[in-house]
């Protein structure tokens, strides 16, 4: 992760899988079976929304992400997909996880994996669609907590490399629910990030105090482009316990005690 990234999110990253998103790029070298190799080129993580693993706040919805990055030639280029995030008063965590697929074209975005967190027996069950399999991972602590806007403030980056401005947007409502609003821009000066010149990161948020998560997220950032995550439907009943056991015919394997190379 990026010290741009850390300064901005100031919040405990979720495990790999749980971040998980696969680029449209390698999608495509999915369903071609050959693959070419070259010089250059990047791996790209999008972060979605955080959701704390937090009891007696239980929810379904489904969220909608945008992500648009520029184009040398002056244009853009938008990935989307849609998905459902659930969880109930125990805390537990149910996400489905899907490919982000071009806007306006005709490729078709698909569940590539679903994640299962329960912060109680510390576990995460991250299960593959395509092969059937759940690999299960040790959950950290610091996953379940909850991140209030009010951990934000204004003032300088450390080190004197810019500064961070903390905006109150006030109450609002959304999707229904009372939310507050917020903006946080975080200016670099010119040399902190290897940008000739004050380079400018901006995330606006709606947050919702009852259910600890932002039900409408934006940051714009020269980095990564231009990412929108939008709640368009919540309920705010207990979900189907159903949905946080492994699905029916998947093989678990047990990763909690692998050692990293």
């Amino acid at each position: 992760m990026t010290g741009a990234a850390r300064l901005i999110r100031r919040i405990p990253l979720l495990a790999t899988a749980i971040l998980f998103a696969m680029t449209v790029t390698y999608a495509y070298a999915q369903e071609n079976e050959q693959s070419i190799a070259a010089d250059g080129g990047s791996q790209t993580l999008l972060q979605s929304i955080h959701v704390p693993l937090i009891p007696n706040a239980p929810f379904s919805l489904t969220l909608s992400t945008e992500w648009t990055r520029p184009m040398a030639n002056g244009g853009t280029f938008t990935v989307v997909n849609t998905r459902a995030i659930k969880r109930d008063r125990q805390g537990r965590l149910y996400e489905e996880r899907w490919l982000l697929a071009p806007k306006g074209s005709n490729g078709s975005s698909r569940m590539n994996y679903i994640q299962i967190a329960d912060p109680t027996a510390r576990t995460l069950y991250n299960c593959s669609v395509f092969r059937h399999v759940c690999e299960l991972l040790t959950l950290s602590s610091s996953e379940a907590r909850l991140i209030p806007p009010s951990l934000f403030k204004s003032g300088p980056l450390p080190g004197g490399k810019g500064s961070i401005l903390h905006e109150d947007l006030g109450v609002q409502t959304f999707a229904g629910l009372p939310v507050h609003g917020y903006r946080d821009t975080t200016t670099f000066d010119p040399g902190a990030l290897g940008n000739d010149l004050p380079m400018a990161i901006i995330r606006e948020f709606r947050y919702s105090s009852e259910l600890g998560i932002n039900l409408s997220s934006m940051l714009d950032n020269p980095q990564s482009g231009h990412q929108v995550f939008t709640v368009t439907a919540i309920s705010t009943t207990d979900p189907d316990p159903a949905l946080f056991q492994i699905p029916i015919g998947y093989k678990v394997v047990d990763r909690r005690n692998a050692t990293s190379p």
